[in-house]
């Protein structure tokens, strides 16, 4: 009988192999030896990180209702987009006006212009081109694509923001990944460790700093000095310099000094040097922020935050145009160009809906922003009194002067010996190390405080550095800040107090 599957057809053996009866024939034949194989997953994604915030939110969703816990943990704000931006978004939703289709994948037009005309006056960047993106991390991931190979090796220092830990395990370049120490007390980066690692045969091609220290401006500038000089030292600098500025998940800021340090150092070695500036916008007495321009020169910036378009998922990428690379002898790469194709694979264009109303935000928002930032000082102050039953500012926490957020070290019997748990060192710090996993790590603490005290914070271990705990104090109003912050202190009073923790 002839097969009724038109897509059949006799193979030369007279088998009929096609969509019907010859998938399952050859489906029962299997592997030719009598097991069957399997589909694999990716071995980046395998090794990949798992999202700290998604395990955190899981924690909270399990805690019984009647604690209601709070959220201390993911960076968010607690106001929305300025009303004239939503409003507009409704009224384009309802009209069907450019929002539905398809959009240039380099960004909406009018978008692009506002953002170039603000990077010229508010961060004396001229010369550059924008990028929109779904967010700062797609923008870093378009990034991190366009600039580097998979096989080169990248040193990340602890703590680092977790989702450029993830970007690069999923983009190849785990194998290669390096883990470089801070120093035990000031948590700057161990730089006698940096240098012998970039003695080697192939020294790191990519460096990804996040500052997590807290001194003056001018031992802030030795440091850059004395970092990015030996980062640029032999025989293969590295590609890409990476700073975090306001820091996440530290809460420092970088002075212009060492943004003028890094990006010279790295324009004499033929580096990139990228500034992710996600936390422009939030800083607190007095305290101003910087960028820096250069044909090698890229800058990162996000709506999410100040804007409190979280959900919204805008970023851009504001990179040297071909006059300002040809400045710098680069005009060959057309960055552009190259970015592009990131773009067009990952996203094809950012939503155009979003794209509008980050438009309005920025010619209509800037007055909330303002507004909302300044009213941080009261939660600033109360997660600040709440840390100190770990310390003071620099002996037990740092933070605050940027960003949204606070670094704290737990009692060493939790882990917090000053990032020993995660150095991999040997002896005594290995001994700690081993004397936490039995009392209870970061993780069990903030599973700990949330079943406990209805508070959630976010495990260092989730920045490279075990021991630790990131806090964030934009999440919630002010009345919810107390409430949230009086759990807090009252939970590391008693975590001080406690040999091991109970009921976890």
């Amino acid at each position: 009988m002839r097969s009724s599957c038109l897509h059949n057809r006799p193979s030369q053996s007279g088998q009929w192999v096609g969509r019907c009866r010859g998938v399952q024939r050859l489906a029962a034949v299997g592997n030719g030896n009598g097991a069957n194989r399997h589909p694999e997953l990716s071995q980046r994604v395998l090794i990949t990180d798992p999202p700290v915030i998604v395990k955190t939110k899981q924690m909270m969703a399990k805690a019984p209702a009647s604690k209601q816990v709070l959220s201390l943990a993911q960076g968010v704000v607690h106001w929305a987009p300025p009303p004239a931006a939503t409003a507009l978004a409704s009224k384009l939703l309802a009209a069907g006006e450019g929002v539905h289709g398809y959009g240039l994948a380099g960004g909406l037009p009018a978008l692009q212009e506002a953002l170039q005309h603000k990077l010229q006056t508010k961060n004396g960047l001229l010369g550059y081109e924008v990028m929109v993106t779904a967010g700062a991390n797609q923008a870093f991931v378009n990034l991190v694509l366009t600039l580097c190979d998979a096989s080169d090796s990248v040193v990340l220092f602890k703590p680092y923001y977790f989702n450029h830990m993830m970007a690069l395990q999923m983009t190849g370049s785990a194998p290669q990944v390096q883990l470089g120490p801070c120093n035990a007390d000031s948590l700057h980066p161990d730089l006698q460790w940096l240098q012998q690692q970039l003695q080697g045969p192939k020294p790191p091609k990519m460096v990804v700093i996040v500052n997590p220290c807290n001194p003056t401006v001018a031992e802030m500038l030795l440091l850059a000095v004395d970092l990015y000089q030996q980062q640029l030292q032999g025989p293969k600098p590295p590609k890409m310099v990476v700073i975090v500025n306001p820091c996440n998940p530290t809460g420092v800021l970088l002075p212009k000094e060492e943004l003028e340090a890094a990006a010279a150092m790295c324009a004499a070695a033929g580096s990139w040097l990228v500034l992710d500036n996600t936390y422009e916008d939030f800083l607190y007495e007095g305290r101003s922020h910087h960028t820096v321009s250069g044909p090698n020169v890229i800058s990162v910036f996000s709506f999410s935050k100040a804007y409190g378009m979280m959900g919204w998922r805008v970023g851009y990428i504001a990179y040297p145009g071909q006059q300002l690379l040809q400045q710098g002898g680069l005009e060959q790469h057309n960055l552009g160009e190259q970015l592009l194709k990131v773009q067009d694979t990952i996203i094809v264009c950012a939503p155009q809906m979003s794209q509008q109303l980050a438009l309005a935000a920025l010619q209509e928002g800037e007055d909330q922003v303002q507004q909302g930032i300044a009213g941080l000082s009261h939660n600033r102050e109360l997660i600040a009194d709440a840390l100190s039953p770990l310390g003071t500012r620099g002996h037990g926490w740092v933070g605050g002067e940027g960003a949204i957020y606070y670094w704290a070290r737990l009692p060493e019997r939790f882990g917090g010996v000053a990032g020993a748990a995660a150095t991999g060192a040997s002896g005594k710090d290995a001994a700690a190390a081993a004397a936490a996993a039995a009392a209870g790590g970061d993780e069990a603490v903030v599973e700990w405080l949330i079943k406990e005290y209805g508070v959630c914070i976010i495990p260092g271990s989730a920045c490279g550095v075990p021991g630790h705990v990131r806090v964030a104090f934009a999440n919630l109003r002010a009345e919810q800040c107390e409430v949230a912050a009086a759990r807090l202190k009252q939970g590391l009073q008693q975590l001080v107090s406690m040999d091991t923790l109970v009921g976890v």
